[in-house]
């Protein structure tokens, strides 16, 4: 009875998933030739029924290299993967979504998601929309699966104002958590941000 109440969760938690965000995105082409890619995404999780908040050594250090890689701008970014169909926020607020990841990793790394994507190995917000950068920091490829996700876009658009407004890493995470949370059943592993961590 256990095994079936927990196929049956994860059937739940899979589609709990795909209503937030629209579904799996396919995958997408391959990292342009020269670049040296540095995943910023996991290998899947193994149990997604136990897939929790609960962050691990390897994720807590793979946080902090991406973290290093920012602030970070590019003279150019990869095309965003749009598909025939209009995403769920207007096409310049998924583009800043990209964007705030793309150039912030030292903050998107840090902020949780809430969408349920951690059951397809995601660690933080950052992991919805970049899937790779070259050794310099440069995206050479984006997860697609921000483009379908409002929640993704959503937790990303208010990272992005609270750091304008000048809020440090920690108080930007502290408020993420405090809107978020209470309104869905998950949260990626992410680590905290370190205590003195600045945003600027």
């Amino acid at each position: 009875m256990n095994t079936k109440m927990s196929v049956l969760a994860v059937v739940v938690a899979t589609g709990l998933v795909t209503m937030a965000c629209g579904g799996d995105a396919p995958a997408s082409n391959a990292t342009p030739p020269g670049s040296a890619p540095v995943a910023t995404g996991p290998a899947t999780s193994a149990d997604p029924v136990q897939a929790a908040a609960a962050t691990t050594p390897a994720i807590e250090a793979q946080t902090r290299a991406v973290a290093a890689l920012g602030p970070h701008t590019q003279a150019a970014y990869p095309p965003l993967p749009l598909r025939g169909y209009e995403p769920p926020r207007p096409r310049e607020v998924v583009s800043a979504a990209y964007q705030f990841a793309a150039e912030h990793p030292e903050v998107s790394s840090y902020v949780p998601c809430f969408c349920g994507c951690e059951h397809g190995g995601h660690k933080g917000n950052h992991d919805c929309f970049v899937k790779s950068r070259a050794a310099n920091g440069d995206v050479v490829e984006w997860e697609e699966h921000g483009l379908e996700c409002a929640v993704c876009i959503d937790v990303a658009t208010r990272s992005r104002q609270l750091l304008s407004s000048g809020a440090s890493l920690p108080e930007i995470r502290t408020a993420i958590e405090r809107e978020f949370a209470p309104n869905f059943p998950s949260m990626t592993p992410t680590p905290k941000p370190p205590a003195a961590g600045h945003a600027h």
